[in-house]
């Protein structure tokens, strides 16, 4: 039997592994009796000599070359998380270590936080939610915004990655349009998808909600200028769940103070959270909220579930669903 072992952070190893995971991944594999945090291992590399296995997640180890050579007989990773980045390094690469990530499964909250921010958003919900402070002010619009509604309204999506194409599947069950910029994205696939391929100029201009989901990489880094605020749609909302850093988020506040009538829904900020004297905490047209689109709660538990399944399919030497190569982690969020 193949020996593996938990090396992450203290919290989210009973969060993504609970003891109902736990026990399908060890009716399958010897694992070592005690989960370990990446400062445990530094204090104790001993432990990895036999391991071959490694469940992890957030609050990972590097998986340098130090860690590389205490571990000399690793061949497989199942991190249950979603973006890999701050986990691999070269070395790992060069040792040809398998690699599978839960990042589909993280991707569902993520999707369905999006689909939710919608269609508040096209009721206008937060905007009027900050009107509605006193018996005089329900029925009024702020800035003559009307409320546009699910029904023929039309949403664009930045990237048609895992998030943004379970964002298609779900907003099937609106009359809406939904466009797409994406490079990459061939127009069969957008047909597969119900989207209308355009650039990113013209989502901007056509949509009444843009709804980030590049990913962060060099190539998109300030990608969304304050051009394309300025040129949105009268009332129209920004939402952000993808990173801060793909905003040039002076541009978009200037344009934000200059049309109040845009509504910008972030929920990743750059740095974030943002720094303490931003104008993002104040500005009523702006909604912050913490990171909390991806897993919480018991959606965390699905990410090591999906890790136990693919430890299944990994023993029953079955192509794994989720697998990872150096190319598709490099463009991976």
């Amino acid at each position: 039997m193949l020996k593996g072992i938990y090396i992450l952070g203290e919290r989210p190893y009973t969060e993504i592994y609970p003891e109902r995971i736990r026990e399908k991944i060890e009716n399958q594999v010897q694992m070592v009796p005690t989960a370990y945090t990446p400062e445990m291992i530094a204090e104790s590399p001993h432990v990895l000599q036999d391991v071959e296995l490694l469940f992890s997640g957030w609050g990972a180890p590097k998986l340098d070359e130090a860690f590389l050579k205490a571990a000399p007989r690793l061949k497989m990773v199942f991190y249950g998380a979603g973006s890999v980045k701050g986990m691999v390094t070269e070395a790992f690469w060069r040792r040809d270590i398998r690699l599978t990530s839960a990042y589909a499964a993280n991707a569902i909250p993520v999707a369905e936080y999006t689909v939710s921010q919608i269609v508040f958003a096209l009721k206008n919900g937060w905007r009027l939610s900050r009107s509605f402070h006193n018996p005089q002010s329900k029925n009024l619009s702020p800035h003559n915004v009307p409320v546009v509604g699910t029904f023929g309204s039309t949403v664009g999506l930045i990237s048609l990655g895992m998030i943004a194409r379970q964002v298609c599947e779900r907003l099937r069950a609106y009359d809406m349009n939904v466009i797409a910029y994406d490079p990459f994205a061939t127009p069969e696939q957008a047909e597969a998808l119900g989207v209308q391929l355009c650039s990113l100029d013209e989502l901007f201009e056509r949509s009444d909600v843009v709804s980030l989901h590049a990913p962060w990489l060099e190539a998109t880094v300030g990608m969304i200028t304050g051009k394309h605020f300025r040129h949105m749609k009268h009332g129209a909302t920004f939402l952000n769940t993808a990173r801060g850093a793909i905003v040039r988020e002076q541009e978009m506040i200037e344009a934000l103070q200059s049309r109040p009538d845009l509504f910008a829904i972030l929920d990743v900020t750059y740095p974030e959270p943002p720094v303490n004297d931003s104008p993002l905490y104040t500005m009523p047209n702006v909604v912050l909220t913490p990171h909390i689109a991806g897993s919480m709660g018991n959606e965390v538990a699905r990410m090591g579930m999906y890790m136990a399944e693919e430890l299944g399919r990994y023993l029953a030497n079955e192509p794994l669903k989720w697998e990872i190569d150096e190319k598709k982690a490099a463009i991976l969020a």
